[in-house]
């Protein structure tokens, strides 16, 4: 029996041939309630359930394979044809029902698909740890992919999908409620740094003060997103009838204003305690050096304190920004817009492929905001 070199390819693979003998690949209903019929990979055409076959083949076959820099390489292409067979499968199987179905009917993604896509990912995704690629590797790789995608795309290999097509129904205030959940995101991180900072120069100077802070800010966690969201209808909106410059401000008790400020609540918490102990680690000998030598308090934050802290910083605000991007989604029920909004209209109307319109750029933005982070903390310890 020959040696197991890499055991989340063997997984993953397990969990490839597991899914496409077990699950439906894609699912068709006259209509958006109806439950439909599952169809399995190999209804696609002969050519692209072969790749994907071969791939999840090729990917068993690698997790033996001695050689790290050979098996990465090669888990790389392996899963280039996972992704390519499963998503033109998919494409050309709902072209083929398609033409004979009524307008109403629907061709939505099964269980089966999504359990490929993942694979696949997570395969690219092990390999480029393993393999230790650099960052302009990862990015090329990520940008081959998404290109990829987008020709796919463009050539209108996805557009019988009821998912595509519950995006182009919704495609002229797609991008609206993309900005604005990025804007409620970036303004509610704004705003805890404009709190989290003083706040933590506070815990930093007067320990006494960090057990009140800690407890206080760990409160304001376990209120459910909802509950917080509701809780600050009513205040903002006396808010705005005692104060009507308030008001004019466009700060009410539904929309932006209290989506920010929940926002705002759950991100002190990871951001202060981050900063904090980001701080707390720079070693005494380090400052004694500094000061030594003549550093006075700016120089020595500035120089020493702030370059030696700053992976735990940017570790925080990975964190706080993964967690807003998230909960901002939520915000859509006081009003706030954003990608929320695709999600419960999806929900209230019992179409999975609306809510997904909504909730998978919500997965790839905050995918995005975690490349953005990992590659600022490796810049960040790359220079310590």
């Amino acid at each position: 029996m020959p040696k197991v070199e890499d055991r989340v390819l063997l997984l993953l693979s397990g969990l490839g041939f597991a899914g496409v003998f077990l699950g439906g690949f894609l699912n068709f209903a006259p209509n958006r309630l109806a439950s439909g019929v599952a169809s399995s990979l190999f209804r696609a055409p002969d050519f692209e359930a072969a790749a994907a076959i071969t791939g999840l083949c090729g990917v068993t076959l690698l997790s033996f394979v001695p050689d790290q820099k050979l098996r990465s390489y090669a888990t790389i292409l392996a899963a280039a044809l996972i992704l390519w067979g499963s998503l033109a499968g998919a494409g050309r199987v709902a072209a083929l029902l398609m033409p004979s179905a009524s307008p109403a009917a629907r061709v939505s993604l099964g269980p089966a698909f999504w359990i490929l896509m993942s694979v696949s990912i997570l395969a690219i995704v092990d390999a480029v740890q393993r393999g230790k690629f650099g960052f302009f590797a990862r990015f090329g790789i990520g940008a081959v992919f998404c290109i990829g995608f987008f020709l796919m795309a463009l050539a209108g290999d996805f557009d019988r999908l009821s998912l595509a097509r519950e995006f182009l129904d919704n495609r002229s205030v797609f991008l609206i409620e993309l900005l604005r959940h990025i804007g409620l995101v970036g303004a509610a991180i704004v705003f805890a740094l404009l709190i989290g900072v003083p706040l933590t120069m506070l815990v930093s100077r007067k320990k006494t003060m960090a057990g009140f802070v800690f407890v206080s800010l760990g409160l304001l966690q376990t209120i459910p997103s909802i509950a917080l969201f509701g809780v600050l209808i009513a205040p903002m909106s006396k808010l705005s009838e005692k104060f009507p410059f308030l008001h004019a401000l466009g700060i009410n008790g539904t929309g932006p204003a209290p989506a920010i400020l929940a926002l705002t609540l759950y991100s002190l918490l990871p951001l202060v305690r981050g900063f904090y102990t980001g701080f707390s680690e720079v070693a005494m000998e380090v400052k004694e050096a500094a000061t030594a030598i003549g550093f006075d308090a700016r120089q020595m934050f500035i120089e020493v304190e702030l370059p030696l802290a700053a992976p735990a910083l940017l570790a925080s605000l990975r964190v706080v920004a993964i967690q807003a991007i998230g909960l901002a989604s939520v915000a859509a029920l006081i009003g706030a817009g954003g990608l929320g909004t695709f999600i419960f209209q999806g929900i209230g109307q019992y179409a999975l492929d609306l809510v997904l319109v909504g909730a998978l750029p919500v997965i790839l933005l905050a995918l995005l905001a975690n490349l953005v982070f990992e590659t600022l903390l490796g810049l960040a310890r790359r220079n310590l």
